[in-house]
């Protein structure tokens, strides 16, 4: 007698869930039938959220920097948040090497925007001061991206600017305070 042909296993269909819409209360995967565990969503959840951010970083980044590259922009800001930083200080905060950051802070100055001085408690080394120039760059480049932003919010309906609100909390808690 021939021997029996070995049975092929027939594969099981996995239910494929779509991807969850903008709105309010989607995505959750904790509800019966969600179609996924928990940590799984979760893991989905995050790699969204940062694709999501990272995309709209990058959109504003492109929005305007009134006439600066990212990397100065950033340098200006910096510079503002920390006061009076050395070069190396500076660097550092920017995660790049200090011969960059002195062709930064050399084209700043230039324009007028910051200004290095001479660090009293160590003559060998330079600090860098904003300058009211840089200030308006600075409040220039806030005010064209929260412009940007508003023009985006206000093409929304006024459901999902409620929802866009919850978000802006939720961002809030997230990153805390």
């Amino acid at each position: 007698m021939p021997p029996s042909p070995t049975p092929v296993p027939t594969p099981v269909p996995t239910p494929v869930r779509p991807p969850a819409g903008p709105g309010p209360g989607s995505g959750s995967g904790s509800a019966p039938g969600g179609g996924g565990a928990p940590q799984n969503d979760a893991e989905e959840l995050a790699g969204r959220l940062r694709l999501s951010i990272n995309r709209l970083h990058r959109l504003l980044r492109q929005e305007s920097l009134a006439g600066l590259s990212p990397a100065q922009a950033s340098a200006l800001g910096a510079v503002k948040r920390l006061g009076s930083p050395t070069l190396g200080e500076l660097a550092a905060v920017e995660q790049v090497q200090p011969p960059t950051m002195t062709r930064i802070v050399a084209t700043l100055a230039e324009a007028g925007m910051v200004t290095r001085i001479t660090d009293d408690a160590d003559r060998r080394s330079a600090r860098v001061r904003i300058t009211p120039n840089g200030r308006r760059a600075l409040e220039r480049i806030r005010t064209l991206k929260n412009a940007f932003l508003a023009r985006r919010l206000a093409e929304l309906s006024p459901e999902e600017q409620e929802g866009a609100a919850d978000l802006v909390a939720l961002l809030e808690h997230l990153v805390g305070p």
